[in-house]
């Protein structure tokens, strides 16, 4: 008897859930959200990610992010065609910063012994005369840079190749997918990755969610390696890192990282500020001239979707309402803006669990 399961939300951790569960024939899958790839909107955070490796867990919750890596690096050393390209790394650090007030969601990627130095390729410390001023010391790394243009199709269309069927929906309570099935059967199964929109998802209204708005600007300078750095003297929201997706993509220069701010509309100011810190870091980007040699395709704000308490992967049974029976509910969400390089792990999860119902 097929399994028939219902996925909300078509951002990558959707999308990666998706094509992990239909790579088992007797899962029948159906994806349905309100935004798919090739919309760009407020509400759907995955087009507007950098999107890259450089991890953001500690040690401890780092498994989402060591498990993703193997499969991200043979897509990109394996399959051109899914918009992914290596780019060497460089994370610099300031002492000032390890006792800086604020939501430092990505501190242990500035560990001074980081747990991912025997994960990723080619780690090694940086010497002093290859840190650049300001800073105090700083490692690097072969990562990678995904165009999430290409990558986020391309998930669509190895889903298609297994047969799961997309669908338009607008849900106002996460007990509507069971009938959004395209068999016209009722799903056993639902898999809950509405990231942001899980705040205010009946039957589920996690509180603990909010936004971590991220404004970006998007150039058409290539600059090589990615870069990323502890702080700046901007302001605690305010970040500096530059990364060049892959396959045309342009490079992204950020960034801010505001928890609790919903505003959709780019701060011209700030959009200033994250040009300058770039230059100032990387020279390169415009032949050591200063801003006006950028050429800006678009300025960006996407709205990371940031939990409290961390992401939330795990099974939970919910009333049907109306007397219905009772639903299983697998969530994958609030993956703050580490979704890309943890989709992998995470969807890895949602499968054991889905396997563990289905065998219960």
């Amino acid at each position: 008897m097929a399994n028939v399961i219902v996925v909300a939300g078509a951002g990558v951790s959707g999308l990666t859930s998706a094509l992990l569960l239909s790579k088992n024939k007797d899962n029948v899958v159906t994806v349905v959200a309100k935004h798919m790839p090739g919309d760009y909107d407020i509400e759907y955070a995955s087009p507007w990610a950098g999107a890259n490796v450089l991890p953001m867990a500690s040690e401890e919750n780092s498994r989402w992010e060591r498990r993703t890596w193997p499969e991200l690096k043979r897509l990109t050393e394996d399959v051109p065609e899914a918009g992914i390209h290596f780019q060497k790394a460089r994370v610099f650090r300031r002492k000032k910063d390890e006792s800086a007030p604020g939501v430092h969601v990505a501190d242990p990627l500035f560990s001074a012994n980081p747990w991912y130095q025997s994960v990723l390729p080619d780690y090694r410390e940086l010497g002093p005369n290859e840190v650049i001023p300001g800073h105090d010391s700083g490692c690097e790394f072969t990562s990678l840079c995904i165009n999430t243009a290409i990558y986020l199709p391309w998930l669509v269309g190895q889903c298609l190749k297994n047969g799961v069927v997309f669908k338009r929906a607008v849900l106002t309570d996460i007990r509507d997918a069971k009938g959004l099935s395209h068999t016209g059967l009722p799903a056993r199964i639902i898999v809950n990755a509405t990231a942001l929109g899980s705040l205010k998802l009946g039957g589920v209204k996690d509180e603990t969610m909010m936004p971590a708005r991220g404004q970006v600007v998007v150039v058409r300078n290539e600059y090589h390696p990615m870069i990323a750095t502890s702080g700046t003297d901007d302001g605690a929201t305010e970040m500096t890192y530059i990364m060049t997706r892959a396959a045309g993509g342009g490079t992204i220069l950020g960034g801010t990282y505001d928890v609790g701010n919903w505003e959709s509309v780019p701060d011209p100011n700030v959009a200033v500020r994250i040009m300058k810190r770039a230059v100032d870091v990387a020279p390169g980007l415009t032949g050591g001239k200063g801003i006006e040699e950028l050429s800006v395709i678009r300025q960006g704000v996407g709205l990371r979707p940031y939990r409290r308490d961390g992401v939330r992967i795990e099974a939970e049974e919910v009333e049907g309402g109306d007397g219905e029976a009772k639903l299983i509910v697998v969530h994958n969400y609030g993956h703050a803006g580490w979704g890309y390089q943890g989709s992998y792990g995470c969807a890895e999860r949602v499968v054991e669990l889905v396997e563990g119902i289905v065998r219960g």
